[in-house]
């Protein structure tokens, strides 16, 4: 008799749902609305108009456990409609810094 096992975790694994990523314009929102956002989410796509109206936008994250284990976490800034400068994370690899 053949093992249930192999069966199961196949339809386990065909059951597990992909968890999509929110996107928000930090420009629409205060910088503490910004950061409850990360903090509930853990991490989310953040996407602004440059000075020059150019489309920027990156991933950011609460802390490094959203970060893959091969990079870590990068203080950054994005605009928001209270502050030019809100404080966030972002992930990096290992042993780059773009500054």
């Amino acid at each position: 008799m053949k093992s249930p096992f192999p069966l199961a975790l196949a339809l386990s694994l065909l059951s597990l749902d992909a968890q999509a990523i929110s996107r928000y314009n930090p420009q629409d929102m205060a910088c503490g609305r910004v950061k409850e956002i990360l903090r509930n989410e853990g991490a989310a796509i953040l996407n602004w108009r440059s000075k020059r109206n150019l489309p920027l936008y990156d991933r950011f994250v609460t802390h490094a456990g959203w970060c893959e284990n091969t990079e870590i976490t990068k203080a950054t800034v994005v605009p928001t409609n209270d502050s030019a400068f809100c404080l966030v994370l972002r992930c990096i690899p290992k042993g780059h810094d773009p500054s």
